[in-house]
């Protein structure tokens, strides 16, 4: 029997709502809950997922995955940190398990891609020139593809430090590294963008791998299908 909340109907998900009130929500089965906190975490989940899987439909699939993981197993958080702190770590997880399945259970660490070239440019919203919009689309696609071709312990730190901003120590503990490692690791990506970019890119990185608009929301579509299907949600 799911616990019921009184103030469900008087819930309206959004930037004010703090995450705990959401995870709190969703464990009543809420369901505007649990779109909410998919449409907040999509970005950082698709873009950790690409920095380990080598396609964005290999990404979608560990997301997905991670989503119905991280909500059928609700009762296990215990908010010692927090909810996107520990869904980030399921992700982490379940694209390394991904790889071990797809790649004949090659340890992760030791997996060499050999097709990273397949990046998707996405539409930048809102209203621009067409030429700004062109320029835009070629700057980031030569950045998509250059971070792509990092190996993967240094293509996942970068994203985490520089695409989603975690500090040091926050990267450390959701790759379960030390510090020196994490500096170590992003010194030597940043060495090797610089000789990839050829000095023609600088910065930038905040726009890479975007995951929104009509994906974000079928994402949310189908956790929450499943969702209903195994009578996580009513």
């Amino acid at each position: 029997m799911k616990p019921k909340l009184d103030h469900l109907d008087a819930l309206a998900p959004g930037a004010a709502t703090p995450e705990p009130a959401l995870v709190s929500a969703v464990r009543a089965g809420n369901e505007a809950a649990v779109r909410e906190l998919i449409r907040r975490l999509n970005p950082r989940l698709f873009r950790v997922a690409r920095g380990i899987v080598s396609s964005d439909v290999e990404a979608e699939d560990v997301m997905q995955n991670t989503y119905l993981a991280a909500f059928a197993k609700l009762e296990g958080f215990r908010a010692e940190a927090s909810f996107t702190t520990w869904i980030t770590r399921i992700a982490i997880n379940t694209a390394k398990m991904h790889l071990r399945r797809e790649r004949y259970n090659e340890v992760y660490d030791t997996v060499i891609e050999h097709d990273t070239s397949q990046i998707l440019a996405f539409p930048v919203q809102g209203h621009e020139p067409v030429e700004t919009s062109v320029a835009r689309a070629e700057i980031r696609n030569l950045v998509e593809k250059a971070v792509a071709d990092l190996p993967p312990d240094l293509r996942l730190t970068f994203i985490l430090r520089e695409t989603e901003g975690l500090s040091t120590a926050a990267t450390a503990q959701q790759l379960q590294i030390n510090r020196i490692t994490v500096k170590t690791r992003l010194f030597r990506a940043r060495l090797l963008l610089r000789a990839s970019l050829e000095q023609k890119v600088r910065g930038g990185f905040e726009d890479i791998f975007p995951f929104d608009g009509r994906r974000c929301t079928d994402m949310a579509d189908r956790v929450v299908a499943t969702l209903k299907a195994k009578v996580y949600l009513t």
